[in-house]
């Protein structure tokens, strides 16, 4: 996994686990919050390449067989309390799970075994408090990426993190600074366009015009999302569902993602061109949809075995109403 897909995959991570949650508990769409999505959306879409096919799995065995894995480690680590690589994966393996105070914990002992000279120890401790504490940038994550980007300029990670949180506290300029750096070190095309984009905004340069397609005022499609019997005795009730359109002739990357909750099933999911992911890229614009709903048994945005799907293929006519059961385990 490169370096920008392992970013791609935090930053989606956030916006499924603490952008939507915050959204929901609120409310409304804060300026905080705003900068946040702007962040973790911008960035995010480069992964959306990796989940084009969410039929195709990429991950192992079931949620019980990596909950074996995790706790196996866990417990190698205490006969190996040494062993820096290690904390860092039980970290990762925590975080992936939601599991934030165990996943700091993890990275505690990594960031004290390396005596503060590991910009990565630093960038994941950051990250990990961030999502126990609901988002929220501390004063501690600020001071660790600033850290990780005085031993490491180049880490990508800092420098995004950074950056937010610079917009976020006013000062601008040094966030360009930081975004621009990104852009130097070779941001995938599916995003440069929008860390410029950020960049211009806070440079103060006037954004050019881009003619894009008229967008529809409405629901594209409205889809019925229902879950078998089957589906449902087999998946907790907070697992996460991503409802996927795409592009029957090129599957990725996707035109629109709506995260929900399996709890929040059956449901009604609205899709419109304020869904799409990618400026000048609305759903109205195509003759054809596939729509596919998944649950992620893992959390994670990409295709594991274990998860469960449906799908089906639509035409784009504004306001239509479909059925979609999702009844399909991927193997």
């Amino acid at each position: 996994m490169t370096l920008w897909i392992a970013l791609a995959l935090l930053c989606l991570l956030a916006l499924a686990f603490v952008v939507w949650p915050l959204y929901r508990s609120s409310g409304r769409l804060t300026p905080i919050l705003a900068t946040v999505i702007v962040l973790t959306v911008g960035i995010s879409t480069a992964l959306y390449y990796q989940i084009g096919r969410p039929d195709v799995p990429s991950g192992a065995g079931s949620i019980h067989e990596a909950d074996d894995m995790v706790s196996a480690l866990a417990a190698r680590l205490k006969d190996n309390p040494d062993d820096l690589d290690g904390w860092m994966t039980l970290g990762r393996s925590y975080q992936s799970m939601q599991q934030y105070d165990e996943a700091v914990a993890a990275f505690e002992t990594a960031f004290e075994l390396a005596h503060g000279e590991n910009a990565d120890t630093m960038v994941a401790l950051a990250i990990a408090l961030m999502g126990q504490q609901g988002g929220q940038l501390s004063e501690r994550s600020s001071a660790l990426f600033e850290n990780a980007l005085a031993l490491e300029p180049s880490n990508a990670n800092a420098l995004f993190y950074s950056g937010g949180a610079a917009a976020q506290r006013g000062d601008t300029a040094l966030a360009a600074d930081r975004w621009e750096a990104l852009l130097g070190m070779g941001a995938p095309p599916e995003i440069q366009e929008l860390l410029q984009r950020r960049i211009n905004e806070w440079r103060g340069v006037p954004v050019a015009t881009i003619e894009s397609p008229a967008l529809s005022s409405g629901a594209i499609v409205s889809i019925n999302l229902t879950l078998s019997a089957v589906a449902r005795a087999a998946m907790p009730a907070d697992a996460t569902v991503y409802v996927i359109a795409r592009d029957p002739a090129q599957p990725s990357p996707p035109i629109a993602v709506s995260p929900r909750r399996l709890s929040d099933l059956p449901t009604v999911v609205e899709l419109s061109d304020e869904n799409a992911m990618v400026a000048g890229r609305p759903l109205s614009g195509f003759a054809e949809l596939e729509i596919v709903a998944r649950v992620s048994m893992s959390g994670s945005p990409m295709a594991q075995s274990g998860d469960w799907s449906g799908s089906l293929r639509v035409s784009a006519n504004s306001g239509q109403t479909v059925d979609l059961v999702i009844d399909q385990k991927i193997p």
